[in-house]
């Protein structure tokens, strides 16, 4: 697990949870945590001491280890070559988490026989729940992100593979921890891009991992039964912090989709490897109702109405299929769902242009190389050029599809 100058109100109930699963399971544990500083491993330390009294010293062991370079992966490298240093098992299970991720009430007894019931396993990922303190409107789009990522998900293992292992809750046979290449992998996962040259990745470490196992060829699976709660707190603009997570979503997902897909359908899977040419695709297909809509406004004002009307209809249709994989009806959600479309294929739009460009406020407002020089600026400019005809060039196409614009007469 790691953590970063979490709020100690979260700390305390993630380590209780943690201490809770410990005792009902008996399973033999150790809990490693990379920290940045003392100030986490002493409110952790403390409330370890006060409420671990009935847990035997030989059931759980706790393990600081102290990052001497920035950022999670780092972090999480530390802690990996700390257990390959205690002679890990490679049968041995060992579970990623983040520092702000709770465990549901039965999470080990569910995930953890799964390995020993079926020896070609290699990894899986749990169900997720939202417990958002700020704007309500935003805890209702991170529950019906939950909701689409559970209907994806539970299809997706059916090919026995996955498109992410979670952070905030994955489980992977120790043998993986021996690997010095899944270690570099996270440690210092990066892309050679032909704008770009070589930049190494800020987040998703997640996706890192999940790209090895593919390399592998390994087994995953998603336990929708398990349980883990994600926490998050939102001081800052609603709609500022959903932008900023499609950008990290989306650009984790471009910088290792792009080389996923390269391993082919083979390796892959056919099914996962469609649903990664899917998401290159759909980021387009989601603009052209919406652009259409603009465009013919231009001649009719009057279909906008017919537009607005189809969205409303077709996103309540989709939200009755979402509402069977939620906890909860939400009527919030068929506005919400479309705005969610919208804006994520715009980030993502943006992003293929710009896949250097990296920013992760949770972790030391860590950034990408600022754009100075006249390399960077070159390299900028060039992204600027190719997202503005680009667009100009798809825009371009549906006028001419609608009539709006003829087609040019070259002969």
């Amino acid at each position: 697990m790691t953590t970063y100058y979490e709020e100690p109100a979260i700390t305390k109930r993630v380590i209780g949870s943690i201490l809770g699963q410990i005792r009902r399971e008996g399973i033999p544990t150790t809990l490693y945590i990379g920290t940045g500083s003392s100030y986490d491993e002493m409110i952790i330390r403390s409330f370890v001491e006060t409420h671990s009294t009935d847990i035997p010293d030989d059931l759980a062991e706790l393990v600081f280890i102290r990052q001497n370079q920035p950022g999670k992966r780092m972090a999480i490298g530390l802690i990996v070559r700390a257990i390959n240093r205690a002679g890990v098992d490679p049968n041995d299970l060992v579970i990623f988490m983040d520092g702000d991720a709770l465990y549901g009430s039965d999470v080990l007894e569910k995930v953890l026989p799964m390995f020993g019931a079926d020896p070609e396993l290699q990894a899986l990922t749990t169900d997720e729940e939202v417990i958002c303190y700020g704007p309500q409107w935003i805890q209702s789009w991170l529950s019906m992100r939950f909701a689409q990522r559970r209907l994806a998900m539970q299809s997706h293992a059916l090919a026995g593979k996955v498109l992410t292992l979670t952070g905030r809750m994955s489980v992977f046979r120790a043998q993986h921890m021996l690997s010095e290449k899944f270690i570099r992998t996270i440690e210092a996962d990066h892309l050679d891009h032909w704008l770009w040259g070589r930049f190494r990745f800020l987040s998703g470490d997640d996706k890192s991992t999940w790209y090895h196992m593919l390399t592998r060829d390994a087994k995953m699976t998603y336990v929708p039964d398990a349980t883990v709660y994600t926490i998050e707190v939102i001081k800052e603009n609603g709609l500022g912090r959903m932008v900023q997570n499609f950008r990290r979503w989306s650009g984790n997902m471009l910088r290792n989709g792009s080389r996923a897909i390269a391993l082919g359908p083979v390796k892959v899977n056919p099914f996962i490897w469609w649903c990664l040419v899917d998401q290159r695709i759909a980021m387009w297909t989601m603009l052209v109702s919406p652009t259409i809509a603009i465009l013919a406004s231009l001649i009719d004002p009057l279909y906008l109405w017919s537009c607005l009307i189809w969205v409303m209809a077709s996103r309540i249709l989709l939200c009755l299929f979402l509402y069977r994989y939620s906890r909860t009806v939400d009527l919030s959600w068929p506005f919400i769902l479309y705005l969610n479309q919208i804006i994520n294929a715009s980030v993502k739009v943006f992003m293929i242009f710009h896949l250097s460009k990296q920013k992760w406020s949770n972790r030391g407002n860590q950034s990408s190389a600022a754009d100075e020089g006249l390399m960077a600026k070159t390299q900028n400019a060039a992204a600027k050029f190719q997202l503005i005809t680009t667009a100009v060039a798809f825009v371009t196409a549906l006028a001419i599809y609608i009539g709006l614009l003829q087609m040019p007469i070259l002969f």
